[in-house]
C-alpha cells in the first residue's frame, strides 16, 4: 500500500510567506479583517500595504477581525482531495485568540478525507514556525502522527519579541489585559499563548532593536529568527534588527515576512519584532 499523501493548511494569520507557502504546498485559508465596516479577505482581497493605507495621519479607521468560515475550510479540505492527498494536516492560531480552529473543526467533520487539526497556541509567524516543522517532519517521512509530534515539541521553544505601532488598537481589542503599554519609555513586548508581558521600557525606537537582538541572542543554538515589517516607517528598524541578528553564531538563517492585516488589526502601522525558534530539521 502506498504512503499517504498529506496536504498541509494554514489559517492568513500565520501570516505566512510566499515562499514558505510554495516550498511545502500550503494551502492559506484567509481570515476576515473589517476596516470601517467593511469585509476583506487577509491576503486575498486585502494585502499590508492596502491595509495600511487605510491609516491616514491621525486617523486610525475601524477595524476588526473574524476567523474564516467553515465553508472556507470546506473548500480548502476538498481542494486538497480533489488533487490526490489521502489526509491533511491543518494547523492554526490558538484559540485561545481566534475562533479560527473552531471552523477548521466544523469543517473537518465533512471532509471527503481524515482531517489532523492543531492548536498551536500561538499565533502570527509562531504558527508558520509550527507549519515549518510539521513539513519538515512530513518531507522527511513522517506521518500526521509525527507533523502533530514535531509541532508539540516546538511550541514551548517558539520566542517572539516585539513593539506595537498603535497601543490603542491592542487595549481595545483585549490583547493588553493587565499590560500597562502607556507611561514611560518605550515598551518591548513578548506574548505567551496569548498573554502580553513587557521584557522591556527603553528610552527611544531605536533602542528596541538592542532589546530584541539580545533577547534572540539568549534563545540557544542553532535558531531560526523571523522579523516581521508592517509597513515603510518600520522597514528601516527590521533592516536593522536584521542587521543584528545574522551576525549571531546561534542563527541559521533569518527570515522576514510581513505584518499583515489580521495582526495589524490589533497592532498597527509601525510595529516591528521577530520570532525566535529551533530551526526545523
Amino acid at each position: 500500500m502506498s504512503a499517504p499523501r498529506i496536504g498541509i493548511v494554514t489559517d492568513s494569520n500565520s501570516q505566512i510567506t510566499p515562499e514558505l507557502a510554495e516550498r511545502f504546498g500550503v494551502s492559506v485559508v484567509p481570515l476576515t479583517v473589517t476596516v470601517d465596516g467593511v469585509d476583506y479577505a487577509e491576503g486575498v482581497d486585502l494585502d499590508a500595504d492596502g491595509f495600511y493605507a487605510c491609516f491616514a495621519p491621525g486617523v486610525t479607521p475601524v477595524v476588526g477581525t473574524s476567523q474564516p468560515s467553515p465553508g472556507r475550510f470546506a473548500a480548502a479540505y476538498a481542494g486538497l482531495a480533489a488533487a490526490g492527498c489521502t489526509e491533511i494536516v491543518s494547523i492554526h492560531i490558538g484559540e485561545a485568540m481566534s475562533g479560527t480552529i473552531g471552523s477548521a473543526t466544523v469543517a473537518a467533520t465533512g471532509a471527503p478525507i481524515p482531517v489532523h487539526l492543531i492548536d498551536t497556541g500561538s499565533a502570527s509567524f509562531g504558527v508558520s514556525a509550527c507549519v515549518w516543522a510539521a513539513a519538515a517532519a512530513i518531507a522527511a517521512g513522517g506521518d500526521a502522527e509525527g507533523a502533530r509530534a514535531a509541532v508539540a515539541e516546538l511550541v514551548p521553544r517558539i520566542g517572539t519579541a516585539f513593539m506595537i505601532g498603535v497601543p490603542s488598537l491592542t487595549e481595545r481589542g483585549g490583547r493588553a489585559a493587565g499590560v500597562e503599554l502607556d507611561g514611560d519609555g518605550v515598551p518591548v513586548l513578548v506574548m505567551s499563548g496569548g498573554h502580553l508581558d513587557v521584557l522591556a521600557r527603553v528610552s527611544t525606537v531605536d533602542d528596541t532593536v538592542d532589546v530584541m537582538a539580545g533577547y534572540a541572542a539568549g534563545w540557544g543554538d542553532h535558531v531560526t529568527v523571523a522579523i516581521g515589517v508592517a509597513d515603510e516607517p518600520s522597514r528601516d528598524l527590521a533592516g536593522r534588527l536584521r542587521a543584528a541578528v545574522e551576525g549571531l553564531p546561534q542563527v541559521d538563517g533569518v527570515v522576514e515576512y510581513r505584518v499583515g492585516p489580521s495582526v495589524g488589526a490589533h497592532t498597527g502601522p509601525g510595529t516591528f519584532g521577530l520570532f525566535v525558534f529551533p530551526t526545523p530539521g
